[in-house]
């Protein structure tokens, strides 16, 4: 496995998505780690995240501020401040913001893939709106992701 020198900076230019309330920014990208791993940085918008989704990658989740209500293989829970969320390559998962101000997490997926691509063209896919699941998945298939589901609801008692 081939690492090789990357160094990230807060002041890189984000990934911007806000039809799914998304700021991101690629941390490490896969050509520094000879495509073993990706890690993004995300800010979600109060009230969103992804729609249910599942792909072959393994994501490692740490929230680094706020809260959120995160659904993986069909196990709903909280996820706090310094909690780590592992959602295994092939297990529907998907999470949303239940806080009032921006949360922020730092994901690490394994193997890694091409982020900014593909966030760069998923922003394309929504940029009149959020498209339907069929839009959605035609999309996903260069990525092998399937959308399976809309974003996360909160209960009254999960908020």
């Amino acid at each position: 496995m081939a690492f090789s020198f990357h160094h990230s900076t807060q002041g890189e230019s984000p990934i911007l998505v806000p039809q799914i309330g998304l700021t991101l920014r690629v941390r490490v990208p896969p050509q520094s780690t000879g495509n073993v791993l990706t890690c993004i940085e995300t800010v979600n918008a109060p009230g969103f995240g992804p729609p249910l989704h599942r792909h072959p990658e393994t994501e490692i989740f740490y929230v680094l501020e706020g809260r959120y209500l995160f659904e993986v293989g069909g196990n709903r829970f909280i996820a706090e401040v310094g909690d780590v969320i592992t959602a295994p390559g092939g297990i529907a998962h998907a999470f949303v913001n239940i806080t009032e101000r921006p949360a922020r997490q730092f994901i690490q997926i394994l193997p890694g893939m091409d982020a900014t691509a593909f966030f760069i063209g998923l922003g394309e896919v929504m940029r009149y709106g959020k498209p339907d699941i069929d839009a959605l998945n035609a999309f996903g298939q260069r990525w092998q992701v399937e959308f399976v589901g809309p974003p996360l609801q909160p209960s009254q008692s999960e908020t």
